[in-house]
């Protein structure tokens, strides 16, 4: 196992998300790559050191005897700038990765803009989680006269085009049957420091003057394919910047909220396959819910309920064809027997997400174990086809007209509803203890039936109204019964326990009570009484009381408060929400993203990074405080277009 002090761990505040549209690495502020999985979210890591050491994998590219004096994201873009200064110049590193177009690029420019300057690569490749290393040699470079790095283990390969650099420690060996290239005619002869090189690490040192630039590009590829023709990096940067001010344009600022928003629905863009549509949780695995403990968990997977909200955020900021996109993602995953129905799949559907210890790493902060795949993916949860027939009615009624197979599917999920009607389930929060009757859950099935009695009354659809009302009602009686306790005034986590559970927030989002409903409004005091922290910020619930079948502690939830800023919102209580939202804010990076969780004592963020929930939950929050305020929203179309959108010369909703 790579060992690892605390001390030696990069706050996550201090990362950058980068995307392509297919994988999100993480850059620190100090020009480290330390997390990047080629060429899925969710595929094996290339760079690991963010659950372990440098030895685990990364990419730094940094100024020598420089300091880091500023960084940002190009405006409306995922381009990274990050401004170097030493005691000789000034240079500025730009990372970025091309909208994936069946090719997996990673991009870094350095440009020296005054002075001399100095830039130092220190370069470690491990596939797979660093249980590979890979075999490095000097290769020609499709299409041009110069040569480039192919590394090689198993079936993955790395291309790097650029300067060479070169073997740290280099332990010669001869190549092993089955490395030599199937077209051995494209390769150069080997420098002795390359003749069959495992190299550990892969580093060099180039002086800039001002005006000088140098880039290089790391390219994924089957191992068992030709090396790909490297992009041109000003090309890709053109490119790059140009979908993402294309997509943005959708969205009008004005404030400092509207700059976050934007940020946020950014990050939920940038945590979407393009290709399939599937919305992974965060682009990270195993980052600990409390430091040194053992929750830690792969997100990079699409949950139903997690993709369900995403798309409602979206549709309510007129990004409808990202909607569709994610429709026709979940047309295929869940086709089939609705018995079949998980909770979460693989981006591209897949259904055998099997968690798996890897024990050589430390983790984040020595949280471990590290996890990928994830045991969650076998759990009945209630709630799920609620918020998968909400997010549907939602896309619904922003005009998206149903078709036989969509309409067939609710149906479907609606009858899985109905055969598992009394079953126990794990909750919202996937505990691991035994199942119960959570009542989030109840009030989430209440929902879906609501919204297939809508669908054929509102709608035109067919479908067996009388049989889902009934249920409905039925559902609602028993709830307001068993969920509500008189004598503590408020809805409980469980029909079993007397504890209440954040979720509980989310009942008025269904329709099934109002926010300002007396019910309601004990249920938010128990809540804050049981669950609020001295900081005013909200856990998921009492994990002291033993339910979740997990040792230890963790720390407050940040979409559970901004829950609660809705909440707030939307019952009177707007100088409450804007307080809160307020102090949440603050916890955002610089670069505007939201980890999971947030640790008051440390005043760090914590769990996995960025977390599409955070950012889902933002949004609605600010939505919340701005109608309840009676401010108009910035993105309308006027303001959108006739201020942002025109005068770039840029479309008004281009989901590419």
């Amino acid at each position: 196992m790579s060992q690892a002090s605390p001390s030696a761990f990069t706050p996550l505040e201090d990362y950058a998300l980068l995307s392509d549209l297919a994988t999100g690495p993480l850059v620190s502020r100090d020009g480290s790559i330390d997390w990047l999985c080629f060429p899925r979210f969710d595929s094996p890591s290339v760079f690991a050191a963010l659950l372990g050491t440098p030895e685990d994998g990364r990419w730094r590219l940094f100024a020598v005897d420089g300091e880091v004096v500023s960084r940002r994201y190009l405006p409306r873009t995922f381009v990274l700038e990050t401004t170097w200064r030493t005691r000789t110049g000034t240079v500025v590193v730009t990372d970025f990765l091309p909208p994936h177009d069946g090719q997996a690029d990673l991009i870094r420019r350095v440009e020296c803009m005054q002075g001399r300057v100095e830039v130092e690569h220190d370069l470690r490749i491990r596939f797979d989680y660093n249980r590979s290393k890979p075999w490095t040699r000097r290769v020609d470079l499709r299409g041009t006269a110069r040569e480039g790095l192919l590394s090689v283990a198993g079936p993955n390969a790395l291309l790097l085009a650029g300067p060479l650099l070169h073997p740290h420690e280099a332990q010669q060996v001869e190549p092993q049957e089955g490395m030599e290239d199937r077209h051995e005619a494209s390769l150069k002869g080997h420098p002795d420091d390359y003749q069959g090189a495992v190299s550990d690490r892969l580093t060099g040192v180039f002086a800039l003057a001002a005006g000088q630039s140098l880039d290089w590009v790391l390219t994924w590829h089957e191992s068992h394919r030709y090396p790909p023709r490297p992009v041109e990096p000003q090309q890709a940067l053109e490119r790059t910047v140009t979908y993402w001010r294309n997509w943005s344009a959708n969205v009008g600022i004005g404030d400092d909220h509207d700059e976050m928003v934007l940020r946020s629905l950014m990050v939920l863009r940038a945590l979407t396959h393009q290709a399939t549509g599937g919305i992974v949780a965060a682009a990270t695995t195993s980052l600990p819910e409390e430091f040194g403990g053992v929750r830690n968990w792969d997100y990079r997977y699409t949950w139903l309920r997690d993709a369900a909200l995403t798309i409602q955020t979206l549709i309510s900021h007129d990004f409808t064809d990202g909607a569709m996109h994610w429709r026709d993602w979940l047309l295929r995953a869940v086709a089939g027997d609705p018995e079949d129905l998980q909770i979460m799949y693989g981006v591209a559907g897949e259904r055998q997400l099997p968690e798996t210890i890897l024990t050589h790493l430390a983790g984040y902060e020595g949280s471990a174990p590290v996890r990928i795949g994830n045991e969650a993916a076998e759990q009945y949860q209630a709630d799920v086809v609620g918020e998968v027939m909400i997010a549907l009615a939602a896309l619904r009624e922003a005009g998206v007209a149903e078709d036989e197979y969509s309409w067939g599917l609710q149906k479907n999920l609606l009858r899985f509803c109905e055969d598992n009607y009394d079953r126990p389930g794990h909750g919202i929060w996937e505990m691991r203890g035994n199942p119960g009757i959570f009542v989030h859950g109840r009030a989430m099935m209440w929902a879906a039936f609501n919204e297939g009695v809508r669908a054929v009354e509102q709608h035109g659809l067919d479908g067996p109204v009388n049989r889902w009302r009934g249920l409905q009602e039925k559902l609602r009686e028993e709830i307001l019964e068993r969920g509500f306790n008189g004598e503590l005034n408020c809805f409980t986590q469980t029909y079993e326990n007397t504890e209440v559970d954040a979720s509980l927030l989310q009942l008025p989002h269904t329709g099934f009570i109002a926010y300002d409903d007396p019910k309601m409004l004990g249920t938010v005091a128990r809540i804050e009484h049981d669950l609020l922290d001295i900081t005013g910020l909200l856990r998921r619930y009492r994990t002291e009381a033993g339910l979740d079948g997990l040792p230890g502690n963790e720390y407050p939830f940040l979409i559970c408060t901004f829950w609660l800023v809705e909440q707030h919102a939307r019952s009177g209580r707007s100088a409450d929400a804007r307080a809160l939202l307020d102090q949440m804010t603050s916890y955002a990076t610089d670069l505007g993203l939201f980890s999971e969780e947030y640790d008051p004592a440390s005043g760090r963020l914590a769990g996995n990074f960025p977390q599409a929930f955070s950012h889902l939950g933002f949004i609605r929050a600010v939505d919340a405080l701005e109608e309840a305020t009676g401010q108009q929203r910035l993105s309308d179309r006027d303001r959108r277009l006739g201020i942002d959108g025109a005068a770039a010369g840029l479309p008004g909703n281009a989901l590419g």
